[in-house]
């Protein structure tokens, strides 16, 4: 029988899970995604993990933090660790935005983290030359046109999907229909600051970094330039997926994170 996928509430920090392992692996999403944006991977992962996937500050059911910066971030998913894995450290998993936060949490709290995952992610906001103003006064805009992020969340998503993953938009937009517009600015502000190069030295833990060939937004050069600079990571580049990997490519991407966890 399969394992039962149940929300908690809780504030600050509301989540859902699946499994009942004594391991947890804790999954942060996306600037555009909730709690419910990893559908094809919790509960198929929840097999050997205990899979808990936030709603991270200001989005679905989780309280705004106070200071809109990556330190704030990564304060509050080091304390929903330690909720919901008080006795053992954990399977980190990040994707874009969650992934950028899962670098400083890990580097500010390596004691809470056994294993790490970045998917589609950077070591530096702007690494192509894009200009942090420019960028975050586009998505602005577009979300003032639009007038909410999930009426913005079919543009939005459809330019980040994969040549081939036109049907995995539907999926992507239900997540970004639950965020309100104070968190996603809020984010937004946030990720424009990211530059985690001075610290990716310092993170020991078993790194699997993972990107779709097809990555627009992230692309495998950014992958490539986060496991340079990182002791002990490896690089997986996926084929025909692009920026929302997870649902483009889900037995590629639970296959390759269960071998990570299984050699960790």
């Amino acid at each position: 029988m399969p394992n039962t996928v149940v929300d908690v509430d809780r504030k600050p920090t509301a989540w859902r899970e699946c499994g009942d392992s004594e391991q947890v692996a804790v999954f942060l999403h996306g600037l555009g995604g909730t709690r419910i944006a990893w559908g094809p991977n919790l509960v198929a992962l929840s097999e050997t993990r205990r899979v808990v996937a936030w709603d991270g500050p200001g989005y679905g059911g989780s309280d705004r933090v106070e200071r809109a910066d990556f330190a704030a971030y990564a304060d509050r998913a080091a304390e929903l660790i330690r909720t919901v894995s008080p006795d053992r450290p954990v399977d980190l998993v990040g994707t874009s935005f969650g992934g950028m936060i899962s670098q400083y949490m890990t580097a500010r709290n390596p004691e809470l983290v056994r294993s790490l995952v970045l998917l589609c992610t950077s070591p530096m906001f702007g690494l192509n030359g894009t200009s942090p103003e420019d960028w975050r006064n586009a998505r602005l805009a577009g979300l003032e046109t639009f007038g909410s992020p999930g009426a913005a969340a079919p543009t939005i998503l459809s330019s980040l999907a994969g040549p081939n993953a036109a049907h995995v938009v539907p999926e992507a937009v239900a997540a970004m229909e639950r965020i309100p517009m104070e968190g996603m600015l809020d984010s937004l502000t946030t990720l424009t600051t990211h530059d985690s190069r001075s610290i990716l030295r310092t993170i020991t833990a078993p790194t699997l970094v993972v990107v779709g060939a097809e990555d627009d937004e992230t692309p495998p050069s950014y992958a490539e330039a986060i496991v340079a600079l990182m002791p002990n990571a490896r690089l997986e580049v996926i084929p025909g997926a692009g920026h929302l990997l997870n649902l483009e490519a889900p037995d590629a991407v639970n296959a390759a994170i269960r071998n990570h966890w299984e050699y960790s």
